[in-house]
């Protein structure tokens, strides 16, 4: 009896199985298991890789194309080249956070993750956390095949704040991507023409491809409550000799700016997805939806 005890119990003693992990444990283990079957799938399927990582380098090269054609400054290669490779992380907030829950309906799980102890933002953490090895390997393709490719070079002022932007702007995007996971959740099946229809115009409103503050001030400040905007354009101050000449605000400004959206973003998702799973638990609304 001990025995068999011993082994479904995975070793562990009736005691430490009543022990069940609580807050920030709880947290960290659901985030890490939720995590795991995405970074397994992405080193387990190749195809990805190539179709992740090389096809993208081909719209960046277009841009670059353009740009010389027309006799624009070398910076402006530079600006191209960065804008591509942060796609990958917008691309991966918006499918692989934002529809992540929708999908997950269709598919059955979103029963199991609202049943379970753990919070929804743990499981769309570690959806977020499993996707970067995909997004930063794209993203690294992107910037060091680029650059070689077309001569870019950087002046990098401030490595220490440079890291601190970056890390700021993931903070606020990935926020954000909770946030609208929890509405396109409610939006139902609207939630893929939703995706579709946010892709392409944050690629215009946050200057992925040029500076920002081109469309003007008032459209420019508008386009700032996406984090990719005023991330992007810190980060070309930060690593282009002539970025500050052309950016829209000062870097301190920005990355003010960019921890004020962080604790918004989060803070409202947590709100939102802790109402929804109260909602699903009582009611189940947002697992089979009322008419």
């Amino acid at each position: 009896m001990a025995t068999s005890e011993a082994v479904i119990g995975g070793g562990l003693s009736s005691a430490e199985r009543a022990r069940k992990a609580r807050g920030l444990r709880l947290f960290w283990y659901a985030m890490w298991a939720r995590a795991y079957p995405r970074i397994v799938g992405a080193l387990r399927e190749r195809s990805w890789m190539f179709f992740e990582t090389l096809l993208p380098v081909l719209a960046v090269a277009g841009y670059v194309f353009i740009y010389r054609a027309i006799g624009a400054p070398a910076e402006y290669t530079g600006f191209a080249v960065l804008g591509g490779a942060m796609t990958a992380f917008w691309l991966n907030v918006l499918w692989s956070m934002a529809s992540q829950l929708y999908w997950d309906k269709d598919g059955g799980n979103l029963e199991l993750y609202v049943l379970s102890p753990a919070p929804l933002m743990s499981v769309l953490l570690g959806m977020a956390v499993g996707g970067l090895l995909m997004t930063a390997t794209r993203a690294v393709t992107i910037l060091v095949v680029c650059s070689l490719a077309f001569g870019v070079t950087y002046t990098v002022t401030s490595p220490l704040l440079l890291i601190a932007v970056f890390l700021v702007t993931m903070a606020a995007l990935y926020g954000m991507g909770m946030l609208f996971a929890s509405i396109f959740l409610v939006a139902g099946r609207e939630a893929w023409h939703l995706s579709n229809l946010l892709q392409e115009p944050i690629y215009l409103a946050s200057g992925f491809y040029f500076p920002v503050r081109a469309l003007g001030f008032w459209a420019a400040t508008a386009a700032s409550i996406i984090p990719l905007t005023l991330g992007m354009d810190a980060m070309r101050q930060l690593i282009f000799a002539s970025g500050p000449a052309l950016g829209f605000l000062s870097v301190r400004v920005e990355l003010l700016i960019l921890l004020v959206l962080a604790v918004v973003f989060i803070a409202t998702a947590s709100v939102v997805l802790a109402r929804l799973e109260v909602i699903g638990r009582r009611e189940g609304r947002i697992i089979e939806r009322r008419r």
